[in-house]
């Protein structure tokens, strides 16, 4: 089953460059199934994960790391909701996570349902419900 999850009418980007930040925008996150089950993805279907050496609350992915893995920054005025959460970056965006997990995409995942970004390192892992 497909679930679809509205953030309080938020609007979600990945963080991308401004030209191309609309190619991402989203109003919810959503199940997707994949050769790996189903999984939390955006709302274009690009799967979603999270990082070992995050902490609930905290993102330790930066710099060159967040360029291969972007975060999924919260647009101005989002708010959390039930088990999404909202993680304050270190340049002050706001980063959606699940149960206090940021949460990632990853930049060699290229069409809705690829999960290449499973176990990548040991540390990243697939985002589930």
């Amino acid at each position: 089953m497909t679930r679809a999850y509205f953030l309080m009418g938020a609007m979600l980007a990945l963080a991308v460059p401004a030209a191309a930040a609309e190619d991402y925008a989203s109003g919810a996150i959503t199940e997707v199934k994949t050769a790996k089950g189903e999984v939390l993805a955006n709302d274009k279907g690009m799967t979603l994960y999270t990082f070992d050496k995050d902490k609930k609350g905290v993102s330790a992915c930066y710099d060159s790391c967040a360029k291969k893995w972007p975060p999924l920054v919260a647009a101005k005025g989002a708010q959390a909701s039930a088990e999404f959460t909202l993680v304050k970056r270190q340049d002050g965006t706001m980063q959606w996570a699940h149960e206090g997990m940021p949460l990632y995409v990853w930049q060699n995942d290229k069409k809705p349902g690829d999960v290449t970004g499973d176990g990548v390192g040991g540390v990243w892992h697939i985002a589930r419900d």
